[in-house]
């Protein structure tokens, strides 16, 4: 199973990564919002776990245009925000 890793934060990133990894999954790490997009758009992946807080392009703007696209990759959405808009 492939997995992407969308994550700013370098401690939070690498420790999702490397558990992920230790698990038997293959991983790769974006930090920020375009560069997830594309990875997303151009490269099968099983899941995305997807971070909010993101810079150049926010987690949200991200999600939409992925869907906008049809593209179908299930998303774990994780966050440090402490309420649900």
């Amino acid at each position: 199973m492939r997995v992407l890793v969308v994550e700013d934060d370098p401690m939070i990133g690498r420790a999702v990564a490397d558990g992920l990894q230790g698990d038997g999954y293959a991983v790769d790490w974006v930090r920020d919002g375009a560069a997830a997009e594309l990875a997303l758009k151009h490269g099968p992946y099983d899941l995305a776990v997807l971070d909010l807080g993101l810079p150049r392009k926010d987690g949200f703007e991200v999600l939409k245009s992925l869907r906008r696209a049809r593209i179908e990759v299930p998303v774990l959405i994780i966050t440090a925000r402490d309420a649900v808009a």
